[in-house]
C-alpha cells in the first residue's frame, strides 16, 4: 500500500482475514464468523474464495520456510477452500487480532474465551483464521490475496462511504458496497 494524499485522510484501516480450510467447509461456522466479524463493526471490502495450490502456500507462508511445523502447515492450507476477506474498520489490524484470539486454540480458550479460534480452533495449525499482524504484513498479504484489489482506488472512492457507515451488506458476495 502506498502512502498517498487521500491515505493521509484516511478514517479506516484495511486488514486480511482468512478463514482457514478446517472451518471453510462447515457453512454454519462460516456464518457464525461472518456474523461475528460484522458485529464488531467491520465491513468486507472484498471477498473471495479459493484453494491454495503448493506453490502459492509455501510463497505466502515462506517466512516459516524450514520451521518443523512447515510442511504440516503447507498440507493444511492446500486441503480444501478458503475464504479470503479484506476487512476495514477503524483499527482494523488491531481489532481483527483481538476477535480471532491467541493463535493457540487452546490458550484461547482459557484466555480468551469468545474469541474466534476459542470457538472454533481445535490445535496449534487447525486454528481457523488468521490475519495480517501490521500494516507492513496487511499490504503483502491483502496484494497477495487479491492482486486485483486496487487499495489507493478504494480509499478514494469507497472508504469515505464506508467510514461514514453509509453501505449495505451483499449476503451473496459477502461484500459491503457503498449505498
Amino acid at each position: 500500500m502506498r502512502l498517498t494524499v487521500a491515505r493521509l485522510a484516511q478514517k479506516l484501516e484495511l486488514t486480511l482475514g482468512l478463514v482457514k480450510p478446517d472451518v471453510a467447509s462447515k457453512p454454519e461456522v462460516v456464518k457464525a464468523i461472518r456474523e461475528a466479524i460484522i458485529k464488531k463493526n467491520f465491513y468486507f471490502a472484498n471477498t473471495r474464495m479459493l484453494t491454495l495450490s503448493q506453490a502459492d502456500a509455501e510463497s505466502f507462508y515462506g517466512e516459516h520456510k524450514g520451521k518443523f511445523f512447515f510442511p504440516e502447515l503447507i498440507a493444511f492450507m492446500t486441503s480444501g477452500p478458503i475464504f479470503a476477506h479484506v476487512l476495514a474498520r477503524d483499527n482494523a489490524i488491531k481489532e481483527w487480532r483481538a476477535l480471532m484470539g491467541p493463535t493457540k486454540p487452546s490458550q484461547a480458550r482459557k484466555d480468551a474465551p469468545q474469541t474466534l479460534r476459542a470457538q472454533f480452533g481445535t490445535e496449534d495449525t487447525f486454528n481457523a483464521v488468521h490475519g495480517s499482524d501490521s500494516p507492513m504484513s496487511a499490504a503483502r498479504e491483502v496484494g497477495f490475496y487479491f492482486p486485483d484489489f486496487n487499495v489507493d482506488e478504494w480509499f478514494v472512492k469507497q472508504e469515505p462511504a464506508f467510514a461514514k457507515g453509509e453501505v449495505s451488506f451483499d449476503e451473496k458476495t459477502c461484500i459491503h458496497v457503498p449505498k
